[in-house]
């Protein structure tokens, strides 16, 4: 009799381990975004090369661990560099005075590179388009920097400066930093954030009256402004591909293109912030005429949000994908930052998966942000390491790319 009993225990684990291991799809998107701006994941404040090293690689093993097959690391978080650039001085963020190369020397970015590659992860750089200074008056400003060489180029905004997006010089200068990027380095990705036109400080008002005035055209401020920032993308995607057409080019917008009370392609939600009308970042049009490979709307809400349902979003953007693929973000920085009890649910993570796996027009994940792993929250390690990603993935095949040659 304990014999049958333990051959029926032994049949309903193994019935379980096979369902569980059966959803876990041969291709998928595991990434992590590892964020530099403030040293928010990396590197440590005040670090030696040394503890820099240790540290990102320390990062890296536990994401291989859970299962991830991608890191987006951030290497130009305000008009700055986290390599030897001959456009941007050194970032602030790196050795703590902007324009300061790091002692001893070495390239932070073919480090990094390198050592996700020898973990067979791929790596997205990720820059933000248009921030020049993070906080006016106390962000460090080297003496080369071009907010000193080239003050017409910017925008003050509240406490920041910004490349000003209407200025065509400043257009070639993204798609110029980009280009070397491509060029010198073995990155899979160009990968840019929600930073567009900024978000709104108020009822304050971005102060581009002049620029558009003097611009002449016809259109409106909101379709002038879309139209700038269309431009720029397109000529990065131009850029990249000629360089290296087998390179991926990568947005992670704010989770909501429009509200469907504005516009009825819209999702079903009421955002009181939207790509299209807030931050003049059209994204359905970069991904209907081609210009982007992958969206990763940033999802940082919970299942059943009563304004912005992460089901809700998961289903709208898989819709709306023009056959380019789109990987969810998910907030798991959230379980420490929200007072929101759905975030400290063990099931929260792995539910979210559960409903992009079903949707196949979804094909994977990236996480938010790399340090928050580091306690294990609500036990999503585990879950990750023991059941959803266990099984290893390879990363989804883009069609329309030419695959990346052999090194």
């Amino acid at each position: 009799m304990k014999r049958i009993r333990l051959l029926c225990v032994c049949f309903l684990l193994f019935s379980f381990c096979q369902n569980t291991y059966a959803q876990s799809p041969e291709y998928e998107f595991r990434g992590v975004w590892i964020a530099t701006v403030l040293g928010i994941d990396w590197p440590p404040k005040h670090a030696t090369v040394e503890q820099q090293k240790a540290e990102f690689i320390r990062q890296l093993d536990m994401h291989k661990r859970n299962g991830m097959n991608a890191v987006i690391v951030q290497v130009r978080p305000s008009g700055d560099a986290f390599y030897p650039s001959p456009y941007e001085p050194w970032s602030e963020w790196l050795t703590g005075v902007q324009g300061k190369a790091p002692v001893p020397f070495y390239d932070p970015l073919a480090f990094m590179i390198r050592e996700a590659h020898k973990r067979g992860m791929e790596f997205h750089a990720w820059l933000n388009p248009y921030r020049a200074e993070f906080r006016i008056g106390s962000s460090s400003i080297a003496p080369d920097n071009l907010i000193r060489k080239r003050p017409d180029w910017f925008i003050t905004y509240g406490t920041t400066r910004y490349f000003d997006p209407a200025n065509k010089q400043v257009q070639q200068f993204v798609v110029d930093v980009v280009k070397d990027l491509v060029r010198r380095y073995d990155i899979d990705g160009i990968h840019m954030d929600d930073y567009f036109y900024p978000y709104p400080i108020g009822t304050k008002p971005f102060p581009d009256d002049y620029a558009y005035k003097k611009s002449g055209t016809a259109l409106s401020k909101a379709d002038w402004r879309r139209a700038n920032v269309d431009s720029m993308i397109r000529n990065l995607d131009i850029a990249i591909k000629t360089i290296k057409p087998w390179c991926k080019f990568g947005i992670s917008p704010f989770a909501v293109w429009r509200n469907a009370s504005k516009d009825p392609r819209g999702s079903d939600t009421k955002a009181g912030i939207t790509n299209y009308d807030d931050l003049y970042a059209d994204v359905l049009l970069w991904l209907q005429k081609g210009w982007i490979d992958y969206v990763t709307p940033q999802l940082y809400r919970e299942i059943g949000d009563r304004l912005i349902a992460y089901e809700t979003m998961v289903d709208w953007w898989a819709k709306h994908s023009y056959g380019r693929h789109v990987y969810i973000g998910h907030g798991i920085y959230r379980y420490y930052e929200s007072s929101n009890t759905n975030w400290r649910k063990p099931s929260q993570i792995p539910d979210q998966i559960k409903i992009l796996r079903d949707n196949p027009r979804i094909q994977g994940s990236v996480y938010f942000n790399s340090r928050s792993f580091d306690k294990n929250p609500a036990g999503w390690n585990d879950s990750l390491r023991n059941n959803y990603y266990r099984i290893p993935a390879k990363i989804p095949p883009m069609p329309w790319l030419p695959a990346k040659p052999l090194s």
